[in-house]
């Protein structure tokens, strides 16, 4: 098969680097996507969001399936205009995506079926998401609704830094359209857990658990991040618990889908809180997760294709998914000021000495190839993979791989898989 995948960050990378083992395949392309991937993957110049682009060259290159990995694409409607050009595609529709691509409709859905969340209300004028707020216990959550490349969430300790969120987002549009609308729900506590999971539409497959990092610094302190690594499996995500949100979650979304006439096919992403009053709904993605992917492909014992195929056939129920019974740590290597300010160009060293061990792989997010150099080209830079029989051991290989990559300015957190 000829397959080209859509996107540019580590997560592709993961995905490319799981396809590319495949005997299946006799192509891969990737558009845009990055230095690391242009070694199993032929690049191709398409923008991740220029539609008309991707199927273009789908046609012309007699491409047997596209992966749609990024949430813009998916929220704009690429798988769709893919399969009216008659190419298969892997990923939601537009309005399957939707329960990433709208947190008001992701929330409105849970109520509606009873799905467990945060209490919540929704608002499109600012004046009156501030006079809601005045009447409310903190910390609070205030959400810009739309697509905020993870960023647009902002847990508020007091009435002025709501206040100043809801402005933000609303009046001064830091997040651009996305905060037409805000979402402003309870802060729940406990500790959070990412699931993954495939789904025709029909049966929905878990993938093992994992835990991110969002913040920059170490003990989860600084600025939100796209996530600063990651681990699999989760401590505490027991069976008991796999099998409460298997009832209460990841079934009844996908009904609850089903019954709006929004059948959802692809990857489904639950991020989860395990509340004192049980698991609770934190967000949906409508896509494999970024890093959480560089953690839980290496899991997988099947052929990626096949899971893709029959996820697009929705014939999952006969697929017999397989999982190692090791871990996995990916610690994210950053550049320097990120999520802020920071600054691209600088030239990595060690990315062989680290990948010398046949358990650590170093996933692309943002680098770039030249002269057969590769470049810093991005915040999140690499991600260093290590997998092992147990956490511990998992956690020390991924930092002996850290400790073999320089390049100026790097950034990474130290206490990655301590949660």
């Amino acid at each position: 098969m000829r397959i080209l995948v859509v996107g540019s960050g580590g997560r592709e990378h993961a995905i490319v680097w799981k396809l590319a083992q495949s005997p299946l395949v006799e192509k891969l392309y990737c558009a845009p996507g990055n230095g690391g991937i242009s070694t199993l993957a032929e690049c191709v110049p398409i923008k991740a969001m220029d539609i008309e682009g991707m199927v273009r060259f789908a046609k012309d290159n007699q491409i047997d399936m596209v992966v749609v990995a990024p949430d813009d694409p998916l929220a704009a409607g690429m798988v769709d205009a893919l399969e009216e050009a008659g190419i298969r595609a892997f990923g939601p529709r537009k309005n399957a995506a939707i329960l990433e691509a709208s947190k008001s409709f992701s929330k409105d859905l849970m109520k509606k079926y009873g799905i467990p969340t945060a209490k919540y209300e929704v608002f499109d004028n600012s004046e009156h998401a501030i006079e809601y707020l005045k009447h409310q216990e903190y910390p609070i959550v205030v959400k810009a609704d739309g697509l905020a490349l993870g960023k647009g969430v902002i847990i508020a300790q007091s009435f002025e830094q709501a206040q100043e969120a809801v402005n933000n987002i609303m009046q001064d549009k830091v997040f651009g359209d996305a905060g037409n609308k805000v979402v402003i729900e309870e802060f729940m506590v406990g500790p959070e857990v990412s699931v993954l999971a495939f789904t025709d539409g029909k049966s929905v497959i878990p993938m093992v658990s994992s835990q991110d990092h969002k913040r920059a610094l170490d003990n989860d302190q600084g600025l939100n991040t796209g996530g600063m690594g990651t681990f699999s499996p989760s401590r505490i995500y027991t069976p008991e618990i796999a099998e409460y949100c298997m009832e209460h979650v990841y079934k009844p979304t996908v009904e609850a889908m089903n019954k709006e006439g929004r059948k959802f096919k692809g990857v489904l992403y639950f991020g989860l809180m395990l509340t004192k009053e049980g698991p609770k709904v934190l967000e949906y993605n409508a896509r494999f997760g970024d890093p959480e992917t560089q953690v839980v492909l290496p899991r997988l014992e099947n052929d990626l294709v096949e899971i893709f195929n029959a996820v697009i056939d929705e014939k999952l129920d006969a697929t017999d998914i397989q999982w190692n019974n090791g871990a996995a740590v990916c610690v994210i290597m950053a550049s320097g000021g990120y999520p802020q300010q920071y600054k691209t160009g600088y030239e990595i060293s060690g990315l062989e000495d680290a990948e010398r061990d046949a358990n650590v792989v170093v996933f692309h997010a943002g680098t770039k190839k030249e002269n057969e150099k590769f470049l810093t080209a991005g915040g999140r830079v690499l991600g260093v993979t290590a997998m092992d029989s147990t956490l511990e051991a998992a956690i020390a290989k991924a930092y002996e791989g850290v400790d073999k990559i320089h390049f100026a300015d790097r950034h990474y957190r130290k206490d990655i898989g301590r949660k």
